[in-house]
């Protein structure tokens, strides 16, 4: 089992996006997808640490609202440490699996896609987890 104050880069991901995009998407298979962009960047991103989930709004406001608009905000939250290099390659890439598997909803309706990466410190982070002993 691992317990730590810091030390361990964990990868979360978080997926919001409107409800009105739920019947042309499937959600599921972008968090695999996206799962799989940091799984092979193992170690630099510890598989038994990844975490992703989704997040569908139902209240949100697009633009001037007269539009039936539509967004998807990934957020990657990354332990500190890793160089800039591996920072922009890894969030191209994630933003290169976004906007592939919403390339055919992004040409028939309106649709804002962004990724935001963020680094946090790992003090003040407390984690137990006995998943990354089974990659090991």
């Amino acid at each position: 089992m691992t317990y730590s104050r810091g030390g361990v880069k964990i990868p979360h991901i978080t997926v919001e996006y409107t409800d009105n995009l739920k019947e042309e998407t499937n959600i599921s298979l972008l968090l695999k997808s996206l799962n799989e962009v940091l799984i092979a960047r193992s170690p630099t991103f510890p598989i038994g640490g990844i975490r992703s989930r989704a997040i569908e709004l139902q209240h949100y406001y697009v633009a001037d609202g007269s539009q039936d608009d539509a967004f998807v905000h990934v957020t990657l939250k990354i332990g500190a440490g890793r160089s800039d290099e591996v920072k922009q390659e890894t969030s191209q890439a994630m933003f290169d699996v976004i906007t592939t598997h919403f390339s055919e909803v992004f040409n028939r309706r309106s649709l804002a896609l962004s990724l935001e990466l963020v680094e946090f410190s790992e003090a003040g982070t407390f984690k137990k987890n006995n998943i990354h002993k089974r990659f090991k």
